[in-house]
């Protein structure tokens, strides 16, 4: 980890930012950069938690502690960078959009945080994203690979409520969101890129099928989306303005939020992180996502349509709340958004869900997860061979056909 570690990253980095930000600064005492997420925790960053000692004006000692993201130097991932530009997109979400919908729901008396502070490092000599360090108030991530039970999984779909109902009056009231905020991955230039980085997914997935119990059944679909899989892809990344659309965080998995409880383990607040790849368009993007990724594989089919209602009671409460201008949808409209947008679900099963339901390895890395090289097909092979995920596919695909989210 050591290596991963920039040499520019050093204390007088941090120094404007301590003298802004802790009363009493004197001076650094100790600095030390640390890995902030052990391989397969983070996979599209560099995670690094700052641990300061800061000696204040009157001889005593402070601890203190931020969360640095940065950029894999890899050529991959530089090349997709230019394209799309992860860290310039989280920042302005972290500077701007946040920050716009937590005052849109203080306009009518209503105190909602979304997520952790940012901070501006001067001279930093690389993309990056400066936080707060929320474990020290005590936030953390639920278990990944139990995923989450029906009360963790409720707060979360209140707050994605929440979220989606400030970002849908936004649009209403300020039009639309910068073109930068609105199509995530999903633009022309990254096609060919995209298709590289999922044909040896999928042909690794389509070959792990045959392990799976009754893949009989669902083989052929499979095999089918295959050649179509990123025109597919592109197709329903599409955005229908007829329908209800908004801000998604679009990469709402279980390590992205971020749960604080109280001295009895109740959960008192969530959090929000990882805003580097929001994209407009319907509900179902972040519901598909997040459901059918990070829930408990006993409540994950079967309390679905549960879900998508106490989701739809949140949404109406809060879009009532911050009185949106527009018609509400019904919770039919959504349960509709879902159907049509069903093949989103089976990227989401072949793909993060995967990595969520992964155990700890080494070879858990950016370049493995969306490589073609011998060790890439070897940890995809991985992924889709291990025993929690193919418990998990074996029910969640048979479910997705049934749906007719595998039809072509």
């Amino acid at each position: 980890m050591a290596s991963k570690i920039p040499d520019w990253v050093t204390a007088e980095l941090f120094e404007d930012l301590l003298k802004a930000n802790v009363e009493g600064f004197s001076k650094v005492k100790s600095f030390k950069a640390d890995s902030g997420s052990a391989a397969g925790e983070n996979y599209a960053t560099i995670m690094l938690r700052i641990n300061i000692e800061v000696e204040l004006q009157d001889g005593k000692s402070k601890p203190v502690s931020y969360m640095v993201k940065l950029p894999h130097q890899l050529e991959m991932f530089q090349e997709m960078m230019k394209r799309t530009n992860i860290f310039d997109i989280e920042r302005s979400m972290y500077n701007q959009v946040v920050p716009e919908m937590e005052a849109i729901y203080k306009e009518v008396g209503v105190d909602i945080t979304f997520g952790a502070k940012s901070y501006d490092l001067k001279n930093a000599k690389t993309d990056y994203v400066a936080l707060e360090d929320l474990g020290v108030k005590g936030f953390k991530n639920a278990n990944r690979l139990e995923g989450l039970d029906q009360t963790h999984t409720k707060r979360v779909l209140r707050k994605l409520a929440q979220w989606h109902a400030a970002s849908a009056v936004r649009v209403a009231t300020k039009g639309s969101y910068p073109d930068v905020l609105l199509h995530g991955f999903f633009k022309e230039e990254n096609r060919p890129m995209m298709t590289e980085m999922m044909n040896s997914m999928g042909s690794n997935f389509v070959k792990s099928c045959p392990t799976y119990e009754g893949y009989e059944v669902f083989i052929d679909k499979v095999k089918a989306l295959q050649p179509v899989f990123i025109d597919k892809t592109f197709e329903i990344a599409k955005v229908d303005p007829s329908e209800f659309n908004v801000l998604n965080h679009g990469d709402s998995w279980s390590n992205n939020v971020m749960f604080q409880y109280d001295a009895f383990g109740k959960i008192k607040e969530v959090y929000l992180v990882d805003y580097q790849i929001p994209k407009y368009g319907s509900v179902a993007h972040d519901l598909l996502y997040f459901l059918i990724s990070s829930t408990k594989l006993e409540d994950k089919l079967s309390k679905f349509d549960y879900y998508i209602k106490v989701y739809h009671e949140n949404l109406v409460e809060h879009l009532k709340i911050l009185k949106y201008s527009k018609p509400i949808p019904s919770l039919r409209d959504i349960h509709l958004a879902l159907f049509k947008y069903g093949f989103f679900g089976y990227t989401v099963a072949t793909g993060v869900m995967a990595a969520v339901l992964l155990d700890p390895t080494d070879t858990a890395s950016f370049e493995n997860f969306v490589g073609d090289t011998d060790a890439g097909v070897a940890f995809q092979i991985q992924l889709y061979n291990s025993p929690r995920f193919r418990k998990h596919i074996q029910e969640v695909i048979p479910w997705l056909l049934n749906r007719g989210a595998l039809d072509i």
